[in-house]
């Protein structure tokens, strides 16, 4: 289909929902009254229904409505309504980071460091975080090692996208909006009731927009399989989606539920801007002083320096930069998914079943600078998880216990080039480094939790759990290639590796909840999360590991107790951190085990509703994060080689006391929201938001031109809807001050290029959202 024919399709689908008849009330214009705002949030962070504000973890609820409002349809965009969040992306990758603790690799055997479900689905690949999220009923992130529940690979923390569910009323919402770089973005759901037994959900989405980055120059290199002038932009987005569901109820306790979801996905990824160090203009001195080169490896034969403190950023316009010769690029995706949970509660306890099943295809490809081009001929992950869980209260001990199960099977087919390197021979002259991998990993572990009563206001909790992970891979890495063409390989690679992981791990949860009345709570407890360890092509890195100690008190307050006021601290023991480094592109990137660090902090966050149409929300961050033991390893420039001839000059310099990557000190947001009564005419509710972070920066190695100064950003939105309520129209801009932070910067020095690349935020959207909702 067309995509001409799927807006269509959506727009049909749009205005058959505005005809429905009525059945769903729409709350998002009157959340901030008095009814709403003292109305409990329900959440499922401990695998069973509770009040947010008696849950003993650090964690954020973002709601539909809030969702909505600020134009939340990917992973990366929840960032913008969760200050405790920092998502990044790395072109067609998506990076999550909470506290400090994440992962900024794309390696097939290195995992993500914070959990993400949807539905209870566990999604692992960055490339697969990037698809779309839509229809959403509410999102949760839980602060802090998760690892008793939620198992490997929450070491800093979860995020859970909860779907909505099928009602037993006939629903309708639906939304279109409309805003600069011709975005248009819609979406909506149906519900039907299936009589007294359930009912059916069909939703879907479609989004749109043009580049936010410009490219201008001399047309590109004009030859097969590359992008065509300069004049185009990147960062284009062509997304859509659907979601059928199915809720039942067919006997008193039982609740199925069920879910098919296709996500399409067609982008041109941001092109990376750069800057050449090997440009007369830009390369160290015979004393490696020059343009902030710095000498290192003094024991080493020659002088070798890295560029330290250098300043390329600040020249770049963030906005229209030169791209690499060989051109843009282009990512598709395409994602299927089926998930399910069926849940019976028989009397004394309930057992729980959740699944899900996933096939995830891309392919490819992307210009890079300088004059590199990278193909993906055909990428895949197909993933399955299973949990069994039982859980019950006994006299008013709460447990559970229960198993889970995790598969994936990667298969990777890429490329790169670099067309400017050998003769023709009758089609583009190139060197070509070349991997073909299949990775496949399994874990399978065992869990329990308890809550026991120490008297009328104490209880203890405590939890463990057992996961046992495997890897097997086969690398066939091809390495360079002379006049290969732009043409995938199917000859057998000539030294392929079989590479295998063991390993397993306990975790562990111990804690005090004291709850000496209805509206405060106050908790401390020590945990622990890992991620687990893998292989690269050179060899094993081990597990990394977290133990966290965490204190916090949760307090409701004022008339009605519809304020709320919420504070932790936490301290960090983190070991073996995994951190990857290009040192050789022939074989890849390589990960390793860099000691340990120290992370402590301290969160507040605040809601007062000071009247029935007026709310003010605010959110304090403090994050220390630093390198306790870290000895790095990275290709430096080697004046000894003047021609950078590709003569490798590797160093291990000492890191500790360097700050981990996208760890700002400060991040402080403020949100103010007013409803205006007009009557019989309806409300005009006006929202603003603003979030200020501190400088951080982009890698662990502390670069110069990896830092992103401080900036604010700030969003603004006016909704009138009428008395009816059934639907709304809003005008909004976000990013007010149009600062495009720094969301991607490396240093690759490998064979003959020394090159920076940056890659950066989104600009100042602004636009229209017309909702209806029956």
């Amino acid at each position: 289909m067309t995509y001409l024919g799927r807006m269509s399709a959506l727009m049909a689908g749009a205005a058959l929902s505005a005809l429905a008849n009525p059945g769903y009330a729409q709350q998002a214009a009157s959340a901030v009254s008095g009814e709403d705002a003292s109305a409990e949030i329900i959440v499922t962070a401990q695998n069973r229904q509770q009040s947010v504000q008696d849950v003993p973890i650090a964690i954020a609820v973002i709601s539909a409505e809030q969702l909505a409002a600020a134009g939340v349809n990917s992973v990366a965009s929840v960032e913008k309504v969760s200050p405790s969040l920092q998502i990044t992306s790395d072109t067609t990758a998506t990076r999550v980071t909470v506290r400090g603790v994440g992962t900024l690799s794309n390696g097939e055997a290195q995992d993500q460091s914070i959990a993400v479900n949807i539905d209870g689905e566990y999604i692992n690949r960055p490339t697969v975080l990037n698809a779309a999220i839509f229809d959403i009923d509410r999102v949760e992130v839980l602060r802090g090692p998760q690892g008793t529940l939620y198992g490997r690979n929450s070491t800093g923390g979860a995020v859970n996208f909860i779907a909505r569910k099928p009602g037993d009323e006939l629903a309708v919402n639906a939304s279109a909006t409309y805003g600069n770089y011709n975005q248009v973005i819609l979406d909506g759901g149906v519900t039907v009731p299936l009589g007294d037994v359930g009912g059916i959900r069909v939703a879907g989405i479609f989004s749109d927009h043009k580049g936010y980055n410009k490219h201008s120059g001399t047309p590109y290199l004009n030859l097969p399989y590359f992008t065509a002038s300069r004049g185009q932009r990147s960062g284009d987005d062509h997304t859509w989606g659907g979601r059928a569901s199915i809720r039942l109820k067919p006997l008193d306790g039982l609740v199925i539920d069920a879910a098919y979801e296709h996500i399409e996905q067609e982008i041109v990824p941001a092109t990376q801007a750069s800057v050449n160090l090997n440009d007369p203009a830009n390369a160290p001195g015979a004393n490696c002083q020059r343009n902030g080169f710095v000498e290192v490896g003094p024991n080493t034969p020659g002088v070798q320096c890295i560029p330290q403190n250098t300043n390329f950023l600040s020249r770049i316009d963030r906005n229209n930069y030169i791209a690499a010769l060989t051109g843009t690029g282009i990512f598709n995706l395409q994602s299927d998914a089926v998930r399910g949970r069926i849940a019976y509660d028989f009397g004394p306890a309930t057992v729980t079943y959740t699944g899900g099943y996933r096939t995830t295809d891309n392919d490819g490809s992307l210009g890079l600078p300088p004059t590199y081009f990278f193909r993906n001929y055909g990428s895949g992950v197909d993933t399955q998880s299973h949990e069994i869980r039982l859980n019950g209260d006994a006299g008013g001990i709460e447990w559970q216990t229960g198993a889970f199960y995790f598969k994936e099977k990667q298969s990777t087919n890429t490329g790169l080039y670099n067309p400017f390197v050998g003769p023709p021979v009758g089609r583009v002259g190139s060197y070509i480094n070349y991997f073909r991998r299949f990775v496949t990993s399994e874990s399978w572990s065992v869990f329990g939790q308890v809550e026991v009563p120490l008297g009328d206001v104490l209880t203890a909790v405590g939890g463990l759990r057992y996961t046992k992970d495997k890897r097997r891979a086969l690398y066939n890495n091809y390495g360079f290639q002379f006049n290969s063409g732009l043409v995938e390989i199917t000859t057998p690679a000539a030294n392929p590796l079989n590479l295998r992981y063991s390993g397993d791990r306990f975790n562990y949860l111990a804690g005090l909840n004291y709850k000496p009345n209805r509206d405060t709570l106050v908790y401390a407890k020590v945990s622990s999360g890992y991620k687990a360890g893998g292989f690269d092509a050179v060899g094993v890195f081990k597990p990394e590991s977290n133990t966290a100690y965490e204190g916090g008190m949760k307090l409701n307050f004022g008339p009605g107790s519809r304020n709320q006021f919420n504070v932790t601290a936490f301290y960090y023991d983190y070991k073996d951190l995994q951190n990857d480094v290009l040192l050789d592109s022939a074989v890849g990137a390589q990960t390793f085990n860099s000691g340990k660090a120290t992370i402590w902090g301290v969160e507040a966050e605040t809601v007062i509703n000071l009247s029935r149409n007026d709310r003010f929300t605010a959110a304090f961050n403090y994050l220390s994060a630093k390198y306790d033991e870290f000895i790095a390893s990275y290709a430096v420039l080697n004046p000894a080689d003047p021609n950078q001839t590709g003569l490798l000059a590797i160093d291990n310099p000492d890191l500790s006391g360097n700050r981990l990557a996208q760890t700002p000190k400060f991040v402080i947001s403020l949100g103010y929201q007013h409803i205006f009564g007009l009557g019989s005419a309806g409300t005009l509710t006006a929202d603003a938001f603003t979030r200020f972070k501190s400088d951080y920066y982009l890698t662990f190695f502390n670069y110069r031109d990896s830092l992103q100064k401080a900036y604010t950003q700030s969003d603004f939105s006016l909704e009138w809807r009428p008395e009816s309520d059934k639907f709304g129209v809003q005008a909004f801009v976000r990013n007010l001050e149009n600062v495009r932070p720094l969301t991607f910067a490396g240093y690759t020095a490998a064979g003959p290029d020394d090159v920076f690349n940056f890659q950066f935020g989104n600009p100042r959207t602004y636009g229209v959202r017309l909702s209806v909702d029956f």
